[in-house]
């Protein structure tokens, strides 16, 4: 089966009020990588070390990963159409105002409001566009997914281009950007329907109880230790200019998008969801020791196939967080995002630390330990994870309303 075609209709036959969503999603997701050929422009104009400015990254995963526990909550009171709203404000106001620091500690402020937003609308987007999109759910999570990757693709282009001029222009585009996303929500997305049920705060909390969930979880908390080491730390060890740097991860980016889409599918497919994600954790591992002990074309081009892996990943740690689990997928995806997050914020603040500590090398090489790591999680809870991932899902009446940052 073509992966764009899910058996029920193509992803591209979709109501506007899926494309309105989708593409905001798309700007939300070109968020994170913005910065990444910026980065030392950014420690230049402010003055900062790699280790102030990675914090960027740091303040704005570590509201995400709490907020986790908040976008359920809300959520459920107020309505997905009004959470997407009211997350896009939240961007739209903290971009802008992150254009204005006139210090790196006002910027990395401006960047935690900016991930309370993002939070808010990413959580809720999916839920969203599975509601609202022709074809099934099946049809839906290929269309988030897809704009995820070009997201992530092209967030570094647009922080190249807007910000070999200023560093601060890629901010005011982003604000630009989701301004048009919040009047396109608000003109073609009609109000969602409220779960039958409420989510209380510690509900993703009590749903890590189960322990396929929590498998999946603590597994993908060492990935994405990696996965923030590549993204946050690597621009300062390629050096290159913000369009070089914004090539090489918009070319990261498009092969996160092509793996996660529409090789990772066909791979689980044929190997099973486990083998595919052990072998890829292994596979990262390697590549991230080559990219940190190796020259600079050879850091370059890790740093481009890491996009594969990772992309892979991506997907079958969705697919595990929302399947394997009995509660609500809201609440279980909620707490899965909850415990992987932290390690979002962590990479970023502790590779320049290692650095300093040790030397350029050595935060590649914990990066390939923690993929490792998440590999022999896999490994020792594969019977769990199978058993229960096998298991039927029971309905629940909250199954359609809100979800959460799957990805």
């Amino acid at each position: 089966m073509d992966p764009i075609d899910t058996g029920s209709g193509s992803i591209l036959r979709q109501p506007k009020a899926v494309w309105a969503t989708a593409g905001a999603s798309v700007v939300a997701f070109m968020g994170i990588g913005l910065v990444d050929p910026i980065l030392p422009s950014i420690a230049e104009g402010l003055d900062a070390t790699a280790g102030q400015v990675s914090l960027l990254f740091t303040s704005y995963f570590l509201i995400t990963a709490l907020a986790m526990l908040v976008t359920g909550f809300v959520s459920s009171r107020i309505g997905g159409r009004r959470t997407l709203l009211l997350g896009l404000a939240l961007v739209v106001v903290f971009a802008g105002l992150s254009g204005t620091s006139g210090s790196v500690g006002e910027l990395v402020g401006f960047r935690a409001g900016w991930g309370l937003g993002n939070a808010l609308f990413v959580s809720t987007a999916l839920a969203v566009i599975v509601g609202a999109a022709a074809g099934g759910s099946a049809a839906a999570i290929l269309l988030y997914e897809s704009a995820l990757g070009l997201g992530m693709a092209c967030g570094p282009l647009l922080g190249a281009l807007l910000g070999d001029a200023s560093w601060r222009y890629p901010f005011f585009g982003t604000a630009a950007l989701m301004a048009v996303g919040f009047v396109c929500i608000a003109a073609f997305l009609k109000d969602q329907p409220r779960p039958a049920r409420k989510t209380s705060l510690l509900d993703p909390v009590k749903a890590l109880g189960h322990g396929g969930l929590a498998s999946t979880a603590v597994s993908a908390f060492f990935y994405n230790y990696t996965f923030f080491t590549v993204l946050a730390f690597t621009p300062f060890v390629l050096d290159m200019s913000p369009y070089r740097s914004g090539a090489v991860f918009f070319a990261w980016g498009v092969l996160l998008a092509v793996f996660s889409v529409v090789v990772a599918p066909r791979l689980q497919k044929r190997f099973g969801s486990l083998r595919v994600l052990g072998g890829s954790l292994v596979l990262l591992a390697v590549d991230v020791l080559v990219l940190g002990h190796g020259g600079h074309t050879t850091a370059v081009a890790c740093t481009v196939l890491s996009g594969a892996l990772i992309g892979v990943n991506n997907t079958v740690y969705t697919e595990l967080a929302l399947g394997v689990s009995d509660a609500p997928r809201p609440v279980a995806s909620a707490g899965y995002n909850f415990v992987r997050w932290f390690a979002a914020a962590a990479a970023p603040f502790f590779a320049p630390k290692i650095e300093e500590w040790s030397d350029v090398h050595m935060p590649f090489t914990v990066a390939a330990v923690t993929a490792v790591l998440g590999a022999l999680v896999v490994l020792v809870r594969r019977r769990a994870l199978t058993a229960e991932a096998e298991e039927p899902r029971p309905r629940h009446a909250t199954e359609e309303g809100v979800d959460v940052f799957a990805n």
